[in-house]
């Protein structure tokens, strides 16, 4: 049997590792997380989500002979012209933890009514460092901002992001739903079927 395709997640970021490794479990690729061949991340500067996605894969393709993804997410708050945007995992400073950015948050919106917010992705795969085409696909998860944590799954700003058609919050939804429904979910079912329309991975086969 041939070994699986290993590909890298350009993040440490192990709730990420776990969408993605869903959405490819049934194809012939191993996603692994930068850190475990010894890549260190890049620091941020890019001023969008794509600058940010295409500076991490080409950081850690630049160490590798193996594809990378990379992503780029966060959360745009209207009434707060698009706070946090790019700065979503570093908000209420740099390493700064889920709790303490979704603090900043409910403290900004303390005195908001119009809580509208949308989660945004934007995806980038590279097939070397020096993919002058990559692939790049994006996703969005429209919903709104509650005044205080409900929920004990997901990640980052998932306890206080309520989703109106289901009546619950991220960090109430099951794995499945979430990948149903959210923005990386979209973003990664579209990466997968370009992958599979550029035969860059396979069907597992279990002869």
């Amino acid at each position: 049997m041939l070994n699986k395709q290993k590909i890298i997640l350009a993040s440490n970021n192990q709730g990420k590792l776990r969408e993605l490794q869903t959405y490819f479990s049934d194809y012939h690729a191993d996603i692994i997380t930068q850190s475990s061949i010894g890549i260190s991340p890049v620091e941020e500067t890019g001023e969008s989500f794509l600058d940010n996605a295409l500076q991490k894969a080409r950081h850690a393709a630049s160490f590798s002979d193996y594809p990378v993804i990379a992503d780029d997410s966060g959360l745009i708050v209207d009434c707060l012209d698009g706070k946090p945007g790019i700065y979503s995992a570093r908000y209420a400073g740099l390493n700064s933890s889920d709790q303490k950015n979704i603090d900043l948050l409910l403290r900004e919106m303390k005195n908001e009514n119009k809580r509208q917010a949308r989660f945004h992705c934007c995806l980038i795969y590279l097939r070397s460092h020096h993919d002058k085409e990559p692939i790049i696909v994006t996703g969005e998860w429209n919903g709104l901002i509650c005044r205080e944590r409900t929920g004990q799954k997901g990640f980052g700003y998932d306890p206080v992001f309520f989703v109106p058609e289901l009546q619950l919050t991220a960090a109430e939804l099951s794995v499945e739903l979430k990948n149903k429904y959210s923005h990386r979910g979209k973003a990664n079912k579209q990466l997968v079927e370009e992958l599979l329309s550029k035969k860059l991975i396979f069907k597992n086969t279990f002869d």
